[in-house]
C-alpha cells in the first residue's frame, strides 16, 4: 500500500503509477534523502518527540540501507513511488514499528525540497572544482605564451595583434565569473526547508535551527509555503550551467576554427580527436563539436523549468517533479563537458609560428601604422585614409605592410621614415600596450599573477 493509501479504496491504476512515479530518476539522491532523515530523527529525539531507543534503531537502519545501496546489495524496486517511500518502506521492513515514527513532523513536500537542495549544493561543489581545473589549464597556457603573437579578431576579421596569453585570458575571465555565480547561488540557497511540513509547518515542537545546523545550512527557511514551492535555486543553477555551456561553446568554436586547414593554429592531441570512416586524411575536432552541440541541451533544461514554474500557484504542485530529470541531465552534461574540454586544451599544441605569420599577413598592425603618423603630427582621420591606401597597395602586391618598400610609403606620405618598420613590428605593436587589461608583456604578467593568487585562495 502507498504511504497515502488510507484515504483510498482502490489500488492505483498501473498507468497512473507509471506516470506519477519518480523513483526511476529521484533514486539519484538516495544519499541526500538518508542524510536528511538521519538529521530529522536526531532532532526529533533531541526534542523528545521520539525516544533515544527509536532514534538509534532508525539511524542504524538508515545507515544499513545506505551501505547496501552503495555496495549494490539492495536494488530499487518498481512498486515504490519515489525515493522517500522506498527508503521508508525498507526501513520499516528492517526495524519494524520504530521506522514508522521517522516521518513524524515532516511531509514529502519539505523532504523533497531538502533532498533537491542538498543534491544541488553537493553538485555545485563538484562543478566548481571542475571549473577551477579548467581555469588552471587556461592559466598554464597563459603563463607559457606571454609573448606568443597572434591576430585578434572582430567580426571574424583580423583586427589587431594580441598574444595567446591575452586571448586565453578572456576565457579565464568568463569561467572566473562562472565560479562567482556558483558561489552566489550557494550562498542564497543554503537555508534548510525541512520542518516546513506540507505547506503550513507542524504542531510538533521541532528545532529547525538544530536540523539546519546538522545539515550544514546557515539556518532554516522563514516561510513554510515558499520553502516547499521554491525552485529558484534550481533555475539559477540551470542558468549558471547555461552560461558555463555558452562559454565552453564559444571556446570550442574557436578551437574548431583554429584546427581547420585554413588556420592551422592548433594541433589537437590524438586522444581528443577522431577520424573519418571514408577519408583517411581527416582528424576531426569531435570533442569541441560535441561540447558546442550539448549547449542546446542545457539551455533546453533551463527553458523547460522556467516554463513549468511560471503558472504554479502556492504551495507545492506535482508539476515540480519535472525539475529533477532536467537538472540531473544538465548537471551531468556540463560536468562531462568540463572534464573533457579541460583534457583537450591541456594536451593541445599551439602553432606559434603560424599564429604570428597570420597576424603579420593580416594587416593587424595597420592601426599602429596610423598611430605612427598621428605621433608625427598627422590628424588621425588623414592617417586612417593614408594607411587604407597603403593596405590596398599591399593587397595588390600580395605582401604585408612590413614588406612594403620605404619608397612606396613615402610616395603616399613623406612623413614616413625608416623607423616605420620598428613601429609596426609585431613585438612593438603588442608590447606598447601596457594598460591594465591589454596584451603587453608586463601588463599580462601582472594579470597572470593575480589569476594565480585567485586560484590559490
Amino acid at each position: 500500500m502507498k504511504l497515502w493509501g488510507g484515504r483510498f479504496t482502490k489500488e492505483e491504476n498501473q498507468l497512473v503509477h507509471n506516470f506519477n512515479e519518480s523513483l526511476s530518476f529521484d533514486r539519484k539522491f538516495y544519499r541526500q534523502d538518508i542524510r536528511g532523515s538521519i538529521a530529522h530523527v536526531t532532532m526529533l529525539a533531541k526534542q523528545g518527540i521520539v525516544s533515544e531507543e527509536d532514534k538509534e534503531a532508525i539511524i542504524g537502519g538508515l545507515e544499513g540501507i545506505l551501505s547496501d545501496l552503495d555496495e549494490g546489495r539492495l536494488e530499487f524496486t518498481a512498486e515504490h513511488e519515489d525515493i522517500h517511500s522506498f527508503v521508508e518502506a525498507n526501513l520499516i521492513e528492517r526495524i519494524g514499528d520504530a521506522g514508522k515514527r521517522l516521518h513524524t513532523g515532516r511531509s514529502r513536500n519539505d523532504q523533497v525540497a531538502l533532498d533537491m537542495k542538498l543534491y544541488c549544493r553537493d553538485e555545485i561543489g563538484e562543478i566548481d572544482a571542475l571549473v577551477k581545473k579548467l581555469l588552471e589549464a587556461i592559466l598554464k597556457i597563459m603563463e607559457e605564451n606571454l609573448d606568443t603573437y597572434m591576430p585578434g579578431f572582430t567580426h571574424l576579421q583580423k583586427a589587431q595583434p594580441v598574444t595567446l596569453a591575452h586571448h586565453m585570458g578572456a576565457y579565464f575571465e568568463m569561467f572566473a565569473r562562472d565560479r562567482g555565480r556558483l558561489h552566489d547561488i550557494y550562498e542564497r540557497m543554503n537555508y534548510c526547508p525541512l520542518g516546513s511540513g506540507a505547506l503550513a509547518g507542524t504542531t510538533y515542537p521541532l528545532d529547525r535551527d538544530y536540523t539546519a545546523k546538522l545539515l550544514g545550512f546557515y539556518g532554516p527557511t522563514l516561510n513554510s509555503m515558499d520553502s516547499v514551492s521554491d525552485r529558484d535555486y534550481v533555475i539559477e543553477l540551470l542558468s549558471a550551467l547555461s552560461l558555463i555551456s555558452m562559454h565552453l561553446s564559444r571556446f570550442s568554436e574557436e578551437i574548431i576554427i583554429w584546427n581547420s586547414n585554413e588556420y592551422r593554429f592548433v594541433e589537437i592531441d590524438d586522444a581528443y580527436s577522431t577520424g573519418s570512416s571514408i577519408m583517411p586524411q581527416k582528424k576531426n575536432p569531435d570533442i569541441a563539436e560535441l561540447v558546442r552541440g550539448k549547449t542546446g541541451r542545457v539551455y533546453g533544461a533551463l527553458m523547460s523549468l522556467l516554463t513549468t514554474m511560471k503558472g504554479i500557484p502556492l504551495a507545492y504542485d506535482k508539476d515540480m517533479q519535472e525539475d529533477k530529470e532536467l537538472t540531473f541531465d544538465a548537471i551531468d552534461t556540463v560536468k562531462g563537458c568540463l572534464a573533457l574540454f579541460t583534457g583537450m586544451i591541456a594536451t593541445m599544441t599551439f602553432r606559434k609560428d603560424v599564429m604570428e605569420a597570420s597576424a603579420k599577413n593580416g594587416f593587424t598592425n595597420a592601426t599602429d601604422a596610423a598611430d605612427y603618423l598621428v605621433n608625427h603630427g598627422v590628424p588621425f582621420r588623414d592617417a586612417h585614409g593614408i594607411i587604407g591606401r597603403l593596405v590596398l597597395m599591399c593587397i595588390d602586391k600580395g605582401i604585408a605592410l612590413d614588406d612594403l618598400p620605404l619608397e612606396d610609403y613615402q610616395a603616399v606620405s613623406p612623413v614616413f621614415e625608416a623607423d616605420i618598420y620598428d613601429a609596426i613590428g609585431m613585438k612593438t605593436c603588442v608590447q606598447r600596450r601596457e594598460t591594465v587589461g591589454a596584451p603587453g608583456h608586463e601588463a599580462m604578467a601582472e594579470v597572470v599573477e593575480r589569476y594565480r593568487k585567485m586560484l590559490e585562495e
